[in-house]
Formats: C-alpha cells, sequence, structure tokens
C-alpha cells in the first residue's frame, strides 16, 4: 500500500453557488486509503450539512486496507455507522434528512464506484468520457422507461427528486461499479450543482489534458457563470501510475 498515494494526482472544491445561502455539500480526499467522497446532503441547511458532514467524517476514518475487499468493507462500514447516526438525529428532530454520496475507491490496480441518489462519478480515458454511476431520481426511472428523452430530462419539473439516499430508508442500498484503473485515466465525481450547468463534452473536454486543480477550478467558474442555482462539488482524480502486482484482486472477492 505505500505506493497508493504516489498513483494519485486529485483535487476537490466545493461552493454554495449563486442561490443558496449555505452549503450542504461535503467532499472527502484521502488518496493514502485510496478514498474519493462527494456528498449532497438534504433536508434544510443544517440538516443537509449535518448528513453529509456525517458521512464524510465517519468515512475519513478508513485507514490503510489490507486488500481491495478489505477497503470495500471499511467504506460500507463507516457508511452504515453514519446512516445510523443521521437516522437518529431525523427521528430526535422529527425531519426528514438524507444525502446522496458518490465515492470512488482505488487499490492494487482495480477502483471501484459506489454511489446512491444524484451525484455523479464519470470517468474520462483516452479522451472519451463515461457516465460510471445512474441516478436514483424520479426523472432517470422516466428516462429508463422510454417516457421522456434525455434532453427532457434536462428540464423536467421533477428532475431533482431522488429516489435513494444514505439516511432516508432503513436500509442503504448502494449501486456498485469496478473496473481496472490504466494510467492517464481521470474520474470526476461531482454533485448535481454541476451537471445542472455543464455538459458532459465540457466535463470531457476539461479534463482530458489539464490538472485536476485546474478542472475544477475551470468547471466552476462554468457553474458559476451559469448561474450556479445549487451548490457544486468537484473531486478529480487522475491516475499518474498504476499499482505493480500480479492478478490483483476485485473489490468484490473475499466479502
Amino acid at each position: 500500500m505505500a505506493d497508493v498515494a504516489l498513483a494519485f494526482d486529485s483535487y476537490g472544491v466545493t461552493h454554495k453557488g449563486c442561490v443558496r445561502q449555505t452549503n450542504e455539500d461535503s467532499l472527502l480526499l484521502e488518496p493514502g486509503s485510496g478514498v474519493w467522497v462527494v456528498a449532497d446532503g438534504m433536508g434544510g441547511h443544517d440538516d443537509g450539512e449535518f448528513a453529509s458532514a456525517s458521512i464524510v467524517e465517519h468515512l475519513a476514518t478508513i485507514g490503510i486496507a489490507s486488500s481491495p475487499p478489505d477497503l470495500r468493507a471499511r467504506f460500507e462500514d463507516r457508511l452504515e455507522r453514519a446512516h445510523d447516526q443521521i437516522r437518529l438525529i431525523s427521528a430526535e428532530r422529527g425531519v426528514t434528512i438524507g444525502s446522496t454520496l458518490a465515492a470512488l475507491l482505488a487499490m492494487d490496480g482495480k477502483f471501484a464506484c459506489l454511489w446512491l441518489g444524484d451525484s455523479r462519478i464519470y470517468l474520462v480515458r483516452d479522451k472519451a468520457i463515461s457516465q460510471l454511476s445512474h441516478d436514483h431520481t424520479e426523472v432517470q426511472e422516466l428516462v429508463d422507461k422510454g417516457a421522456i428523452s434525455a434532453e427532457e430530462a434536462r428540464t423536467w419539473p421533477r428532475r431533482n427528486v431522488v429516489t435513494r439516499a444514505i439516511g432516508v430508508n432503513d436500509e442503504i442500498a448502494l449501486d456498485f461499479h469496478q473496473g481496472d484503473i490504466k494510467p492517464g485515466d481521470v474520474f470526476v465525481l461531482a454533485t448535481d450543482g454541476l451537471t445542472a450547468h455543464v455538459l458532459e463534452e465540457e466535463i470531457e473536454a476539461a479534463a482530458a489534458t489539464a490538472s485536476p486543480q485546474a478542472v475544477c477550478a475551470e468547471l466552476l467558474e462554468k457553474v458559476l457563470a451559469r448561474g450556479g442555482t445549487d451548490n457544486v462539488t468537484i473531486v478529480v482524480v487522475r491516475i499518474v501510475g498504476a499499482t505493480d502486482g500480479a492478478a490483483p484482486m476485485s473489490f468484490a472477492e473475499g466479502r
């Protein structure tokens, strides 16, 4: 694991935007552990801030894992603790509190994406972008059913209604995707404050050659110039090296 931190160049930025008075988003960059996270809190500014911050605070305690399955197990354990804490505070206050989550785990030449809600994870590889996550929203369900087009979804009245979030339901229903890391890969994690104003091709163009810090600055500038109607959080992770080793273990093995 000594090489993990050396394999990545990462940067993150969060901003309240041009309309909101407070920032309910949170982010986490732990390259030494191989963990990067964005979270978008819900429930009003005090409660939303608490939800996303609770997730980040718990995940920051993951430490150094012994294998990809161990890293995933540590991640899910900390997320369960945050979920329980959010549920407890929600019951005490008599309100619904929750947060979306988009997380990247990386170790031993493998990556895993885990998410709930409409915060997203993109991969820019060989100057082509792909969305690795799949939104948990009412509008995405309509698109999946063919009821509306992707273009109509961008302006759909209930496009921001999420169907999964940490702290809202009894159980956590994470989605999961894994793959092999390649040198030059760029991962972009973002809350919906970015994707409401910036197109995929613009994310691709920004991430193709610039440093993570420059990518974050360029994308945030675009969001604010276009009205910044929500909090926005962006984390960019560039793979500058790959961990060597024969037959790296999958994040799903040994579970």
